[in-house]
């Protein structure tokens, strides 16, 4: 079963870039905030655990139902900021590969709110 996604940021050592022209020459001096690993970390988690939640909640009314069993795996099979979504019923696999309407429900709505679930995303992210 996946876990939720740590996610590490490593910011490198300053560099220092010289260029010299016929004229002189320009120094340019490269230093990483180190705040930016710890605080961007957290919110891409943060934002991890929006875009998989949202996932789950907008494919509901695209996924077939007979009982809504199919429905309630995602909920039970994901662990949220993971970046995976698991639909842990046995029949799963056969209904999103062959089912006659409703096949591959996670692409129908990925092409339908894409741009609104990166939106969100990006509130959560800082960008």
């Amino acid at each position: 079963m996946a876990q939720k996604r740590n996610i590490v940021i490593k910011t490198p050592r300053g560099s220092i870039y010289t260029v010299k022209t016929a004229n002189g020459s320009v120094t340019a001096k490269m230093e990483w905030n180190h705040g930016f690993s710890g605080q961007k970390s957290a919110s891409f988690g943060e934002a991890q655990e929006f875009v998989d939640s949202e996932c789950i909640r907008r494919m509901n009314p695209e996924t077939p139902r007979l009982s809504g069993a199919l429905i309630k795996s995602a909920t039970l099979g994901t662990v949220i900021g993971s970046g995976e979504i698991n639909q842990i019923t046995p029949y799963a696999r056969r209904q999103y590969y062959e089912h006659k309407e409703k096949s591959r429900w996670f692409e129908r709505m990925k092409n339908r709110h894409r741009d609104s679930i990166l939106k969100g995303a990006q509130k959560y992210a800082g960008g």
